[in-house]
């Protein structure tokens, strides 16, 4: 992981077409800008499904009536 340190106002540039603009920082929360294609999705990692992890089948019973 690359850690950077921002002011608002600066810019991060990912790859050649992609820029982070630092917008505004308040307290603990900074406010950032994204800049890149319509063929690259940016979201929020809370808002990205997961699949639901099913518990494993208890196979202890099937086996005793072997």
């Amino acid at each position: 992981m690359l850690i950077l340190t921002r002011k608002p106002g600066e810019v991060i540039t990912i790859g050649e077409d992609i820029q982070i603009h630092v917008l505004s920082i308040k307290g603990g929360q900074a406010r950032i800008g994204i800049d890149a294609p319509r063929h690259i999705s940016v979201n929020r990692e809370e808002a990205i499904p997961r699949p639901i992890k099913s518990k494993p089948k208890d196979t202890s019973k099937t086996e005793a009536s072997k």
